[in-house]
């Protein structure tokens, strides 16, 4: 036998319907507008350091297109998964967004055993942004100057060597345990909350050696506080024309070219996601970011390689090109 609805219940069934159908055009007005006060840009990792340096350059302009001030929040630890994490589990309103990297997207699953977030299903991709080859360097007392003899070195004293890095499984990391795998050698490691601090101990010869950004590196070896060693990609930089490659001085196999790229929280709604990809690509484009970036050595992806479907499959096949060598090295974080 069918129920009949008194009158309150009739009233506040009425209300449930009344408010579902205007939640949703007033969901998609909001996103139409987005956004209508400042979004904040979060940098996982400490003030100073190079994935910093690169998101400060482009958060000003970014602001000026989207007609909004871009806020930019260091969140520093886990070599970048603390501030990912941040994003995984934030609000997908738009308002909240990181400048990932292959530290924290594509190191991190195979890096922690239990990951603090999954960087395929708990984000929404944006776009790559900028590449850049690492830069090995040493302390400035180290007796060596070139790569051939910096091996030799390190084959005969790495039980008392030590290197440094912006954190566990960060950007900094990874790359300088190929250097020690193709060595074939096992050195300390020397975590940092941050690649600015590693970098200091490096100069002030605490620690040996480090594989930094080439943004950040430059300014260092220039004023010959630290050595450069090697590049760490298949070119060398016009930064540094007459570094060699690491394979061009001896030490073939060991590529750790680092990228950049923004990602959403994973729902965030389809308008926000494409007026943010559109500002971005912008961003890219502007004469005085391009010059500034340019001066940092990072290449700025081509278009074609900045949307949101090619930044998901580049995640993939990125986290199954570094898990090989993480497992190698007998890293994982508990």
């Amino acid at each position: 036998m069918r129920r009949l609805l008194g009158p309150a219940s009739r009233l506040a069934a009425a209300l449930v319907l009344a408010t579902a159908v205007a939640g949703e055009p007033a969901a998609a007005q909001d996103a139409a507008a987005w956004p209508t006060r400042p979004v904040t840009l979060i940098v996982p990792f400490l003030a100073g350091g190079p994935i910093d340096v690169i998101a400060r350059v482009q958060a000003q302009k970014l602001g000026e297109i989207l007609g909004q001030t871009v806020v930019v929040e260091n969140v520093g630890g886990g070599g970048g998964a603390l501030g990912a994490q941040r994003i995984a589990r934030g609000a997908p309103d738009g308002y909240l967004f990181v400048m990932g990297n292959v530290g924290t997207h594509a190191y991190h699953p195979t890096l922690y055993a239990k990951p603090l977030y999954d960087p395929v299903a708990d984000f929404q991709p944006v776009g790559l942004t900028t590449e850049s080859p690492r830069l090995l360097v040493a302390r400035p007392t180290l007796p060596a100057d070139d790569l051939k003899g910096f091996v030799a070195f390190a084959k005969a004293n790495h039980a008392t060597m030590s290197f440094g890095s912006g954190g566990l499984g960060s950007a900094t990391h990874i790359p300088c345990l190929l250097v020690n795998q193709a060595m074939g050698v096992t050195v300390t490691h020397v975590p940092y909350r941050g690649a600015a601090p590693a970098m200091q101990d490096v100069i002030g010869g605490r620690t040996d050696y480090m594989c930094d950004s080439i943004q950040t590196a430059v300014p260092q070896v220039k004023q010959k506080n630290v050595k450069a060693l090697a590049v760490l990609s298949g070119t060398r930089s016009p930064l540094l024309p007459e570094v060699p490659t690491a394979a061009e001085a001896g030490l073939p196999g060991v590529e750790a070219d680092a990228w950049n790229a923004i990602f959403l929280p994973k729902g965030t709604p389809e308008p926000i996601v494409k007026k943010l990809v559109a500002a971005v690509n912008q961003t890219l484009d502007d004469p005085t970011v391009k010059k500034r970036l340019d001066e940092l050595g990072l290449s700025i992806v081509p278009p074609e390689r900045r949307g949101p479907d090619y930044l998901a499959g580049y995640v993939k096949s990125e986290i199954d090109r570094w898990a090989p060598a993480i497992k190698a090295a007998g890293l994982k974080v508990e």
